[in-house]
């Protein structure tokens, strides 16, 4: 038999088509990941200090108390013995055998191998885990981080992410006769493409949505545009409306389409409902010309413009406001501002998972210590911004077995299309960070923490989180791993607002806040002692089954002033809502 490879034409057709498209493939792919920039080890993984200090604890607590790695060591190889000998048996219980999604598919019970393997994955995974959480000679902040490192490693290895060891890509292969195998390889060649040589694997079809279309629908106009956003006044669905108006500042991480994804989960077109005249603020996706903007430009040309704009407009002397995520911290900025200089045009203001107070990192501790600020300040030295890239794939490895690794399976090894979800597309629909408000953000408020502490300098003034003293509304959401609510009220409790009202939502940082009245779930806590730890008044808080915006309602009419006749937004040449500035991509 000959070794060489058979020429094309004496391959049957089927054949034929495949050998030609795997050539396409391999093609494409070298060029993608030739257009791979050179990588930025600042932000791939963490400085050598956290390796060194993890050696160093181990050894100190080696020799404190030498018994403590041997009890881990015999305690691995009785749980492996454990899990061999289950897998033999076929036993339901034992190491190894707790429920996991990752693991569903039948075979990785019912195969002897798989079953095993199983097995000695999670009982490796644990192990892993607890030397970690026992290290007790490393600082907790170096202990959080390594104990994040860690989970990504055992992540990673997880043996339904390899194709020789997923029973259901071999599967899906043997009934495609391998077309699936090739579906999948095009879809990692196109994400390569998509991203420049970087792998970001695509959650949603792209190509099932159209903002202005089928997302961020509701009826309105754009009524002025500045370097940083673009503001967006929505048509009243009611007869009169509440005389002073809302102002919404969405987060400019991602777009404001958030708040109206479709008709029926759409908080703008639910608060015309109610009577409020509405007023979005649709921020600019920055480019190099933008990249010494900072916190400063953002409230000069995005708050304080469209306060201003929105008091003109309506012909009020006073707004009220709504800030979301870094919108919310940006805003309490801009309260803490206008309050040094004795402007009153705030009536009240609305915080959505807003942090103020960085005290406790959270889950984002890995990423906000010295070395990763560093490789981050590298990172927009390079083009002035941080690339969008950058933000998604942090936040993608916080959930990565549900962003990064399980749509990965379905990609790549299953040849799956993405589906069609709005969130998920909204989710992909990133922007970049202007360099000099990043580096302002993550040093002045994550890293120093100078606005809890008195002490951020901004706009010639020294901003502090108790100079917020209108009326406030915070809302947060009880499994938030961006903003957690506990730093969140931790915040709250440090504004100088004689009239505070907290209320903590069930799920988490999109579906505790985009969560209408009429679908009927999840319920939201409230207590109006302020004075509690965080864990005292949740424990002593009221519950309330249902969406928290008819209590939010409540709260904003009494602020709201009285009824008048509807405002139609006056038509002009900026266009049409959603405007323009949403529909920039990042590149």
């Amino acid at each position: 038999m000959s070794d060489t490879i058979p020429e094309l034409e004496t391959l049957t057709g089927r054949q034929r088509d495949t050998a030609e498209r795997l050539q396409q493939l391999s093609v494409r792919l070298m060029m993608a990941l030739s257009r791979r920039k050179s990588p930025n080890p600042g932000i791939e993984a963490p400085g050598p200090d956290l390796y060194a200090k993890t050696a160093a604890a181990w050894w100190e607590q080696m020799l404190q108390n030498p018994t403590w790695a041997v009890g881990h060591a015999v305690g691995f190889w009785e749980s492996s013995m454990q899990a061999w000998v289950g897998a033999l048996q076929h036993s339901e219980d034992g190491p190894g055998t707790e429920k996991d999604k990752r693991f569903a598919d039948a075979d990785w019970q019912e195969n002897p191998w798989l079953d095993y393997l199983k097995r000695q994955y999670k009982v490796t995974s644990a192990a892993m885990r607890s030397a970690v959480a026992d290290l007790d000679t490393l600082p907790e902040t170096d202990k959080r981080r390594l104990s994040y490192f860690t989970d990504q490693i055992a992540n990673l290895m997880a043996p339904n992410n390899f194709l020789g060891s997923n029973p259901e890509a071999l599967r899906r292969a043997m009934e495609t006769d391998g077309e699936s195998l090739l579906k999948g390889l095009e879809n990692l060649v196109a994400d390569l493409e998509a991203n420049n040589g970087e792998l970001l694997v695509k959650l949603v079809d792209d190509s099932a949505f159209s903002v202005g279309d089928n997302i961020a629908t509701a009826p309105g106009q754009v009524v002025l545009r500045t370097k940083m956003m673009e503001l967006i006044q929505y048509a009243p669905t009611t007869e009169n409306v509440y005389a002073i108006p809302i102002v919404i500042f969405p987060p400019w991480i991602n777009k404001f389409y958030i708040l109206d994804l479709k008709p029926q989960n759409s908080l703008i077109r639910w608060l015309t409902e109610q009577g409020y005249t509405v007023f979005v603020a649709s921020w600019v996706n920055p480019d190099e010309s933008l990249k010494d903007a900072g916190l400063e430009d953002y409230i000069t040309d995005g708050f304080l413009a469209a306060i201003e704009a929105a008091k003109e407009i309506c012909d009020q002397e006073k707004v009220n406001v709504v800030g979301y995520c870094i919108a919310g911290t940006t805003l309490s900025l801009t309260l803490s501002y206008l309050n040094q200089i004795g402007d009153t045009s705030v009536n009240s203001a609305t915080l959505f998972t807003a942090l103020t107070d960085f005290s406790d990192q959270g889950e984002f501790t890995p990423f906000l210590q010295e070395d990763f600020v560093d490789g981050i300040e590298v990172q927009v030295g390079r083009s002035g911004l941080l690339p969008a890239r950058v933000m998604s794939r942090t936040m993608s490895f916080l959930r990565s077995n549900d962003l990064v690794y399980g749509p990965a399976i379905k990609s790549y090894l299953l040849g799956e299309t993405p589906p069609a979800f709005d969130l998920l597309y909204w989710n992909g629909d990133s922007t970049n960070l202007p360099g000099k408000m990043t580096m302002q953000y993550l040093r002045g408020l994550c890293r120093a923490n100078d606005f809890a502490e008195e002490r951020f300098a901004l706009m010639g003034r020294t901003l502090k989180l108790s100079d917020v003293r209108v009326p406030l509304m915070a809302v947060t959401a009880e499994s938030d791993h961006i903003a957690a609510w506990k730093d969140c009220y931790r915040g709250v409790q440090k504004m100088g607002s004689a009239d505070k009202t907290f209320i903590l939502s069930q799920s988490g940082h999109i579906a505790g806040i985009v969560n209408p009245p009429s679908k009927g779930k999840y319920g939201h806590y409230t207590n109006s002692d302020l004075s509690k730890t965080a864990v005292e008044w949740q424990k002593e808080a009221n519950f309330h089954q249902g969406s928290w915006w008819p209590l939010w309602d409540a709260w904003l009419k009494p602020r709201s002033g009285d009824l008048v006749p509807v405002r139609k937004p006056a038509e002009n040449d900026l266009g049409a809502a959603p405007g323009s500035y949403v529909k920039q991509r990042a590149g």
